[in-house]
């Protein structure tokens, strides 16, 4: 069965509580019972986790590697300042799809940047958890291509 890791990173365990004019008021647990339900429709198995430690992270994109299929991150801040995040995925070897809630590109400029882009097959942003869904379903396509 195909076996998809969702990532997520630094801040996004306040969702619901943080910045909700950016982020909404959808909580993480929320996300996580739709990215169930999206992955079985699919017929997929889905693994979620969340952390704010970089070298969490890391430790987590390594252990995909003969466990999943491909990663769907969500790397929060990370994305634009980690080398190291996206080295993790160009070593793996899986499919990789970036995901924010928000328009990073609406956003600040110093958020336009991402090193985890280099690293994924697309980026999937601005649909709030709605994005969630949508990288499940490409990252299933992708799979099955």
């Amino acid at each position: 069965m195909t076996s998809i890791l969702i990532l997520n990173g630094p801040n996004l365990n306040l969702l619901g509580q943080r910045q909700p004019d950016v982020y909404g008021a959808t909580t993480l647990a929320d996300i996580e019972a739709l990215c169930r339900d999206k992955a079985k429709a699919l017929g997929i198995a889905m693994d979620f986790r969340q952390d704010n430690s970089e070298g969490a992270l890391i430790d987590a994109i390594h252990a995909a590697r003969g466990t999943h299929d491909g990663i769907i991150l969500n790397a929060g801040a990370y994305t634009h300042t980690s080398i190291a995040l996206m080295d993790a995925l160009l070593s793996v070897e899986l499919p990789a799809i970036e995901l924010h809630l928000s328009n990073i590109h609406a956003r600040e400029p110093f958020r336009h940047e991402s090193f985890i882009a280099r690293a994924a097959i697309g980026v999937i942003c601005g649909f709030g958890a709605k994005g969630y869904e949508l990288a499940l379903e490409a990252m299933t396509a992708q799979l099955e291509s």
